[in-house]
């Protein structure tokens, strides 16, 4: 039982971390920077991104950015994601996380990086007329649509699982909202109700498209490459995130609400205890990234708890 729970442990971190035992090396240079970055502990993005929420979300922004076509494409014609699924996760871990904890200048870096993988990444499309459109992966409008779908999906798997947002959802949106300008968003949403007029749009008017592509986007993502240990729980996580998505986008993606085995065990339930497993399996406590973040905040003169620098901190 210890090997199998220390294999399983393993390819849990795997996945995560593209390795078993070691850090990847970016992390500790989070503790690098000469000022506190745009998120300090206390904050609504500390809250979301270093809970557990993310994994649902994660799955969740997936499957909702497959639905505009233009992203879809980028995805499917200049993307390896279906021979090596993991080093596309871990690319997308890393971005997140330099802009959670590092500092600006990392953050900057970081954006600059993808944004200059992104360059090559454009061509045409059939929208849902059938007209041909031209799409690039750093258009803002394109990038704006891939910011909501991550901010929709960041918040509303955390308003589920999560705990208590740091100045409630609003300030979630207002704080992410610099990654997405940091991606070439223009005036990205500052509120959580912008925010889901903004992604009510895209639906409404009729940008977003089900097609083949979708469908077979849906079936890689239902049954990715992963280590048989791990699909019991991915099989999860994957229900919570279809569980999670407002009925007309879970009928645009073929999907309706899960059953987990012949007893039809409560999703949001399941979902909750199988979170709860991976954070154990990780570890309590804060993750390297945010304990590197805490290291550049102490080196700074902040105290790592909350941001207050020491010389003002006073006796309560």
């Amino acid at each position: 039982m210890r090997k199998f729970l220390r294999e399983w442990q393993g390819e849990l971190k795997r996945v995560f971390t593209g390795s078993v035992d070691a850090v990847p090396d970016w992390v500790p240079r989070l503790a690098d920077g000469d000022d506190t970055g745009y998120h300090l502990p206390g904050s609504a993005v500390w809250a979301v991104h270093g809970s557990m929420t993310p994994i649902v979300g994660g799955i969740r922004a997936l499957l909702m950015q497959a639905l505009h076509p233009g992203a879809l494409a980028g995805i499917h014609e200049h993307s390896d994601f279906r021979a090596d699924p993991l080093s596309r996760l871990a690319r997308t871990i890393r971005w997140i996380f330099t802009v959670t904890y590092g500092s600006t200048a990392a953050a900057g870096h970081a954006s600059a990086r993808v944004r200059r993988l992104h360059e090559p990444v454009q061509g045409s499309y059939n929208n849902r007329t059938g007209s041909v459109q031209q799409y690039s992966a750093n258009d803002p409008e394109l990038a704006r649509w891939v910011h909501i779908a991550f901010v929709d999906a960041f918040l509303t798997a955390h308003k589920i699982w999560g705990g208590k947002i740091p100045g409630g959802p609003d300030a979630y949106v207002r704080e992410w909202a610099q990654a997405g300008r940091l991606m070439g968003v223009e005036d990205p949403p500052l509120t959580e109700a912008d925010m889901r007029k903004q992604l009510d749009r895209y639906y409404r008017d009729g940008g977003l498209l089900a097609d083949n592509r979708v469908a077979e986007t849906v079936g890689f993502l239902r049954n990715p490459p992963l280590h048989p240990l791990l699909r019991p729980g991915y099989q999860i996580i994957f229900a919570g995130a279809v569980y999670s998505l407002e009925p007309q986008y879970r009928r645009m993606l073929g999907l309706e609400l899960p059953r987990l085995g012949p007893f039809a065990l409560p999703v949001r339930l399941a979902t909750k205890v199988t979170l709860g497993v991976v954070h154990l399996a990780l570890g309590r406590g804060p993750g390297p990234s945010e304990q590197a973040a805490r290291a550049r905040l102490r080196r700074l003169g902040y105290e790592a708890a909350d941001a207050v620098p020491r010389k003002t901190k006073t006796r309560s």
